[in-house]
């Protein structure tokens, strides 16, 4: 039987270490970056009821296949939950609490696995749909799971300008106008992201909007 010449092991060898552990982690956050700037792209630059549907409906099949491509990873789980809860935010009302329940069942997988996965993003996510949704009998809505996972949030990125964000507009919701502006000016002065320039536009926006409301 004839051997394998030493040079085409050492090729065979460099080419699994392609598939490391390591190198498998850095694709996924690759793949994970994308259907960030897809949400991002959609939610703040795309035009159009429709077209934003459509561009939704297509990045949440890819976020599905990104969720089957890394089974058992919280991040891509985190991501494809956003991106249905977007779907649920502009769908029409005969779809809106089907898709949020959708949503919440993938964030609660994702959470699961790590709570702690995106600074926080799980529980942040998490609870933004708890209170936005309505509670019973309508639906799962409930203000007090939103505020301990909002809070959770805010303790794992307390510097973040979406934590401070969305707990700000929580506390705006709960009528704590006072508290909420405190948050929303921190969220304001959060560093920005040259990495993700669609959503620190876009989220700013939203920041300054609430801050309008607040004053």
């Amino acid at each position: 039987m004839k051997t394998i010449p030493t040079r085409l092991k050492l090729a065979a060898a460099a080419a699994l270490l392609a598939f490391t552990p390591a190198a498998a982690f850095a694709g996924m956050k690759e793949d994970v970056k994308a259907i960030n700037d897809g949400w991002a792209h959609i939610a703040y630059e795309v035009k159009g009821s429709s077209t934003q549907t459509k561009a939704l409906d297509k990045l949440a099949a890819q976020a599905a296949a990104l969720v089957a491509r890394y089974p058992g990873k919280a991040e891509p789980l985190l991501w494809q939950g956003i991106v249905t809860s977007e779907q649920a935010n502009r769908a029409n009302m005969f779809h809106q609490l089907g898709l949020a329940k959708e949503a919440r069942d993938i964030l609660v997988k994702a959470y699961a696995i790590d709570p702690r996965v995106a600074a926080g993003g799980a529980a942040m996510s998490l609870g933004v749909l708890y209170y936005k949704v309505p509670g019973s009998p309508i639906g799962f809505g409930d203000d007090a799971k939103a505020k301990k996972l909002l809070k959770e949030a805010l303790a794992l990125d307390p510097q973040g300008m979406d934590a401070n964000y969305f707990y700000a507009d929580f506390l705006h919701d709960q009528g704590d106008d006072a508290s909420a502006k405190l948050f929303a000016e921190k969220a304001l002065r959060a560093a920005h992201d040259p990495a993700r320039p669609a959503w620190d536009a876009g989220r700013r926006r939203e920041i300054q909007a609430l801050l309008a409301k607040l004053r």
